[in-house]
Parts: structure tokens; C-alpha cells; sequence
């Protein structure tokens, strides 16, 4: 499996200013980035569905996004 890709976060007013606040604290500047995963969102059913397919194969699955 590969790493999720990052993108720079869009930040509102309150988190941008908890993020200054931190940076304070720390002493020095932070980056935000939001995780972009390749992944696809499954719901409870799906993943069951994919988890029973994994079990009755004995292998792994992974499922992307279409």
C-alpha cells in the first residue's frame, strides 16, 4: 500500500489561529496539510462484503477510488 498524498489544508479563522497559537508555543512555523487518500470510502456493507471476500480467498483486498 502506498502513503495517502498530502495537499496544504484550507483552513477557517479558528483553525488557522489555533494553528498560530501553537506555532508559539513551539517557536516556530507549522505546515497543515489534509491527508488525500487514494482509498475508497466504504460503508459498513462494502467493507463486510470485502472483509467475507478476503476470508473465503484467504488473501487481502484493497479498494481505490473509481
Amino acid at each position: 500500500m502506498t502513503a495517502p498524498d498530502l495537499r496544504p489544508a484550507a483552513l477557517d479563522e479558528s483553525a488557522l489561529a489555533r494553528i498560530r497559537s501553537l506555532e508559539e508555543t513551539l517557536g516556530g512555523p507549522l505546515v497543515a496539510y489534509e491527508p488525500e487518500s487514494p482509498y475508497a470510502h466504504l460503508t459498513a456493507d462494502q467493507l463486510a462484503a470485502l472483509q467475507a471476500t478476503e476470508a473465503d480467498l484467504g488473501l487481502r483486498l484493497v479498494a481505490y477510488r473509481g
